[in-house]
């Protein structure tokens, strides 16, 4: 991959071309947010662009690279939220989550809950790969979880469907009028991928507070905003207006692209 121009680059390089900007920080870059800004719209028509072409091109079960456990260097770093402090969550972490359920509702045949016992003895899938943030660094871990779609199959998802909106506990502004609670989004090929999974594990642990504790979704094929941290919910739909700003996330809706992809 390093001879190649990949996405990632190419999009930073056209935004600190176009603005000067630099990229301090997935917690602090902030994307100018007029929508007639010229470097935003170089990123959209980027990210149309190479959603297209990847999906054509590299096909819906195409595999993230995977490595070896010998590659592993590092604890995997944190970044963002580290430790919500939602009721909800605080009330969660001091019972060591065992009142915990993850929901699958919305356009589905049936809504389901699990507890975290129950996804930690459902079949699970183990996978080293390597975390991408878009701030550029990157960071080598063993992930081990449920895979998100026979938990899809046990809601039994309707045809209309056509995203999965992932409702967590991080609440990652606070303003005058309440919590902007994170949230992220994917199409239902993401969410469907083999390496697409609900994290309970991290480098053979369990998986800590700072990494996402106690579900964190790896989308394995994306950079790391896509993997939101602290999920409680996941809802069917076919629209991502309803929600926040729009724009299918909470750094979307402040000029993220929406795909995402690596």
């Amino acid at each position: 991959m390093s001879g190649l121009i990949t996405r990632r680059n190419f999009l930073r390089g056209t935004a600190v071309a176009g603005s000067g900007l630099i990229l301090a920080g997935c917690d602090q870059f902030d994307f100018l947010g007029a929508r007639d800004n010229q470097v935003r719209q170089v990123m959209e028509q980027a990210n149309v662009l190479t959603y297209q072409v990847q999906r054509a091109l590299i096909g819906d079960q195409t595999l993230a690279r995977e490595y070896s456990a010998s590659e592993i260097r590092q604890g995997q770093r944190p970044n963002g939220s580290m430790d919500p402090t939602t009721p909800e969550y605080t009330f969660l972490k001091m019972q060591n989550f065992a009142p915990y359920r993850l929901t699958v509702k919305g356009m589905v045949e049936r809504e389901v809950s699990f507890s975290l016992d129950e996804l930690r003895n459902m079949p699970a899938r183990s996978q080293i790969t390597r975390h991408d943030c878009v701030e550029g660094w990157s960071c080598i871990a063993k992930w081990t979880g449920t895979p998100l779609g026979p938990i899809l199959d046990m809601a039994g998802v309707k045809p209309q469907a056509r995203f999965c909106v992932y409702h967590c506990y991080d609440n990652i502004q606070r303003t005058l009028s309440g919590d902007i609670l994170y949230y992220e989004s994917s199409d239902l090929v993401d969410a469907y991928h083999p390496q697409t999974i609900l994290s309970y594990g991290l480098n053979d642990q369990v998986l800590p507070v700072a990494n996402g504790a106690p579900i964190r979704l790896r989308i394995e094929r994306a950079l790391g905003y896509k993997q939101p941290k602290y999920l409680h919910t996941i809802e069917l739909v076919d629209d991502l207006s309803p929600f926040g700003r729009g724009k299918g996330g909470y750094w979307e809706d402040l000029g993220y692209d929406w795909y995402g992809g690596i």
